[in-house]
C-alpha cells in the first residue's frame, strides 16, 4: 500500500548554501531518465502563479509573489505517459516530498509548479535556481522544495 502522505525525515534548520554546483535535475520515469537543465525547462510552456507565499518550516513566511515555472502535471505527462500514480520531488540537499496525481490533475488554476522565475526575474541559485511552489500550501512548508535535483515518478 502506498502512503499518500510520506514525507521523509528531514532538518528544519534553515539550508542558505546551494548544496551542490549543477543546475540541472533528473527526471527519473522508470523506463528512462532525462537530464533537465533550467534552460531547458524555460522552453515547456510556463504558467504564472501569482499571490504566492514562501513557507520555510520554522522560520516564517515571506510574500506574496508571484512566481512563474512549468506545471508538474506537464511535465510528468511529457515524459511519463500513463499509469504513474506519484512524483516524489527531491532537493539536492536531501529534503523531499510527494505529489499524487489525483492532486496534481485537481488543482485548477493553482497548479503545482517547478518554479525558474520570482516577480518576473530568474530565480538566483541561492532562492534555489529550480523550486517546487505548491501555492495553495499554508503549513509547515512540508511540500516547497528549494534547489529541485530529481522527479522521480511512480
Amino acid at each position: 500500500m502506498l502512503d499518500d502522505n510520506w514525507i521523509p525525515p528531514h532538518s528544519h534548520d534553515p539550508n542558505p548554501v546551494p548544496p551542490n554546483n549543477d543546475p540541472a535535475l533528473m527526471l527519473h520515469t522508470g523506463s528512462e531518465i532525462v537530464r533537465l537543465t533550467p534552460y531547458e525547462l524555460a522552453s515547456f510552456p510556463q504558467f504564472m502563479l501569482p499571490h504566492c507565499y514562501i513557507v520555510s518550516t520554522g522560520h516564517g513566511t515571506t510574500g506574496p509573489f508571484t512566481f512563474q515555472g512549468v506545471r508538474i502535471i506537464d511535465l510528468v505527462t511529457r515524459y511519463a505517459k500513463f499509469g504513474w500514480t506519484r512524483v516524489d520531488i527531491i532537493s539536492g540537499d536531501g529534503f523531499a516530498t510527494r505529489l499524487l496525481r489525483r492532486a496534481l490533475e485537481t488543482m485548477g488554476d493553482r497548479p503545482a509548479i517547478l518554479a525558474l522565475r520570482i516577480n518576473g526575474r530568474l530565480l538566483r541559485r541561492d532562492e534555489g535556481l529550480v523550486r517546487l511552489i505548491v501555492p495553495d500550501e499554508k503549513e509547515d512548508a512540508l511540500q516547497q522544495v528549494k534547489w529541485v535535483s530529481e522527479i522521480c515518478v511512480h
